[in-house]
């Protein structure tokens, strides 16, 4: 069902103050009347118009949910100056065209720690995740872009891997955005290992987007923004977004919330294999890789793959329509990466046909929505004035004995129910 709107020219005052809301980015369509001549359509965007009427068919559900949204924008927009709107309309509009630096630019406001600038953030997320939902709507629903998480033990080539397997996607028409996490220097707080500098035919490709990201102290080998950034990234246009994690460890179940396809790289002369990697993690992962099987190291990666593809059967299945696959590869060679490519894709196609793709990412949305609620408590309870006084004296308290933890933290939470 649609339904049509036409403004005819005695209402150009309410189109003109129209088009300086968030609708100023559609496409709208001119008929005859308009100044453009007659006799055709044409098609503009409304913050260019010169015209007597125009034309707007929506979805009904679109409509509606346009103008519950261009609300909660307005309610988070009343104390922002004419500049901070400028600048996050700005970034919206280069973003969605898919420039690189607006990209860049939109992933920085969103990992500031500034009180104003993630208000401002938060207003281009979601103006952001309206236009990608219409996006998706557009295509019948399906997601636009594949989600790929990938993570194993330091030395199992996960960047090298990254560049010959990202080139080789841009170079079949695809749009790659990767996320590299770096755990943070205690010190400095950057990067310590650079993973952009390993991937260096990637970060020459005008397809391919490459942002290091440090963890900044972040348990879970993820940032606390990377949900956003895949979002943004997704908004600029690029179909395949790839989160390399750090290590292996406790990363894997917090980019699980994050992705549609959780790949595991090994290396294969890493020791007791079996009991090198924890049997939650491999539960955790959609495919296993053994990197490196090339020269010397091609009969221990098939000796490991045999190993992990007889390990894999005793698991339990997380899935009705895939069970994991163990594929052998080299980055140096380039085998086997195109028939894991071929995997991922089978792995993809089975999980939409069956819906469970939906119905993951809407239990990751809000999965992503408790654990911001946790971070803003958890950041609202340090800051409250009756506790930050204590902590100092009961974290003393602590470390000599004098007190339990458990008596502190009831401490301190009594202190803020008191305030609060």
């Amino acid at each position: 069902m649609n339904i049509s709107m036409l403004l005819l020219f005695p209402h150009h005052h309410f189109l003109r103050s129209f088009s300086k809301t968030f609708f100023r980015n559609y496409q709208f369509i001119f008929h005859s009347g308009t100044r453009f001549g007659s006799g055709f359509p044409c098609t503009r965007p409304l913050n260019s118009i010169g015209l007597y009427h125009a034309k707007w068919m929506l979805p009904l559900s679109s409509f509606k949910r346009r103008l519950g949204v261009q609300t909660t924008i307005k309610l988070h927009t009343e104390g922002f100056s004419d500049k901070e709107r400028r600048y996050v309309d700005k970034l919206y509009t280069g973003l969605i065209q898919g420039k690189r630096a607006s990209l860049a630019e939109a992933i920085t406001l969103i990992e500031s720690t500034h009180s104003r600038k993630r208000d401002l953030a938060q207003v281009l997320l979601q103006m952001v995740l309206t236009y990608h939902r219409e996006q998706e709507e557009s295509n019948k629903g399906k997601p636009l872009a594949f989600r790929v998480g990938l993570s194993g033990p330091p030395g199992a080539g996960k960047s090298t891997f990254i560049d010959y397997f990202g080139k080789m996607l841009t170079e079949n028409g695809h749009k790659v955005s990767v996320l590299a996490v770096d755990p943070s220097s205690s010190t400095s707080g950057g990067s310590l290992l650079g993973d952009k500098t390993r991937m260096i035919e990637l970060s020459k490709d005008m397809n391919a987007y490459i942002r290091p990201s440090p963890t900044r102290g972040t348990l879970g080998g993820v940032t606390r923004t990377t949900n956003e950034a895949i979002l943004l990234c997704e908004g600029g246009g690029y179909d395949i977004i790839l989160i390399e994690t750090v290590g292996v460890g406790q990363s894997e179940f917090a980019v699980a919330d994050m992705v549609d396809m959780f790949v595991l790289l090994l290396p294969p002369a890493g020791g007791d294999e079996l009991q090198g990697i924890k049997r939650g993690i491999i539960e955790m992962a959609d495919l296993v890789a053994i990197t490196k099987a090339d020269g010397d190291l091609v009969v221990p990666a098939r000796r490991i793959q045999t190993e992990y593809t007889s390990a894999m059967k005793l698991l339990r299945k997380r899935s009705k329509v895939w069970r994991p696959k163990v594929v052998r590869i080299s980055a140096r060679t380039g085998e086997g990466i195109t028939e894991m490519w071929d995997k991922m894709r089978e792995f993809r196609d089975l999980m939409l046909a069956s819906s469970e793709f939906i119905s993951k990412r809407q239990k990751q949305q809000k999965v992503w929505m408790w654990n911001l609620i946790q971070e803003n408590v958890l950041e609202h309870f340090r800051n409250c004035s009756s506790v930050k006084d204590q902590i100092p004296l009961l974290e003393e308290k602590v470390a000599a004995g004098d007190i339990s933890p458990g008596l502190a933290a009831d401490l301190l939470l009594k202190a803020f129910k008191t305030q609060n």
